[in-house]
């Protein structure tokens, strides 16, 4: 599976982690499957509601990723996702995002420099959920058609 990406999809996500460093941020996208491609339609920002360790952790609480999914649902898209960030580490997935992952979900991580987004890689849990593939990111614009 390819991850597509539009550009100002890939900017959201940057600038959610800037705007929520040096704590984590959060959220989920919403999208549809073509073929081998898994196309982000929508990011939905979250809040990380982890209290404890905000700069490594992050909490989607059950009632917003509920009222996420039922917003992705009307608007006919599946949770095909979930991004975070990484305040100053790598965009690599830590033992805490195993335990915690769903396989076939693409897990986007930014990485988040001094406050500054850099690198961005998105990964899918295997099967065994041992561990993480790498999962390609294409980055194509998409046109928006109004009916």
């Amino acid at each position: 599976m390819t991850l597509v990406l539009d550009p100002r999809h890939e900017a959201a996500i940057r600038r959610h982690g800037e705007a929520d460093y040096p704590a984590e941020a959060c959220g989920l996208l919403g999208g549809v499957l073509e073929a081998d491609r898994k196309v982000v339609v929508q990011v939905v920002p979250l809040v990380n509601q982890r209290t404890d360790a905000a700069r490594n952790r992050y909490l989607i609480e059950p009632e917003s990723f509920r009222r996420a999914q039922e917003k992705l649902d009307r608007d006919g898209l599946d949770v095909i996702g979930v991004y975070h960030s990484h305040p100053d580490h790598p965009p690599a997935p830590s033992a805490f995002d195993r335990e915690h992952a769903w396989p076939w979900l693409s897990y986007v991580i930014v990485g988040v420099g001094r406050g500054r987004a850099g690198e961005m890689k998105s990964w899918v849990l295997t099967d065994d959920r041992g561990s993480f593939d790498g999962e390609p990111i294409t980055r194509e614009e998409r046109k928006v058609v109004w009916q």
